[in-house]
């Protein structure tokens, strides 16, 4: 079994999944719209800014949260910008899943 074969295997059955596929496609629309994509975009730095700061063991402020949820619930409104934001998470969900799978295959999970 060559491990290199496995991997663009794994990588064309992620493609060729339902998750990516809609996410892709959501995606693209996205980025059609200049308004919309940055919306987006600033939505998503301003989440990362509040991943990284609790990954970091730092307060987040009530200020940075209010604006994540300010965005959100503009984002939330719009029915393209929802159905990505969906898209996008049950993507992320489907990765962050083969990645466990992985991490535990190898003996890096936190499986016991």
């Amino acid at each position: 079994m060559n491990v290199y074969d496995q991997a663009h295997g794994l990588a064309k059955a992620i493609s060729e999944s339902e998750e990516f596929k809609q996410f892709n496609q959501l995606k693209k629309a996205i980025d059609a719209n200049e308004n919309l994509s940055k919306m987006v975009k600033d939505f998503q730095m301003k989440q990362f800014e509040v991943q990284t700061k609790q990954m970091m063991g730092e307060q987040v402020g009530a200020d940075i949260m209010g604006q994540v949820q300010e965005l959100y619930q503009i984002m939330a409104k719009d029915p393209l910008a929802a159905q990505y934001l969906q898209a996008e998470m049950r993507f992320n969900l489907m990765m962050n899943d083969v990645y466990k799978i992985l991490g535990d295959a190898i003996g890096l999970g936190n499986s016991k």
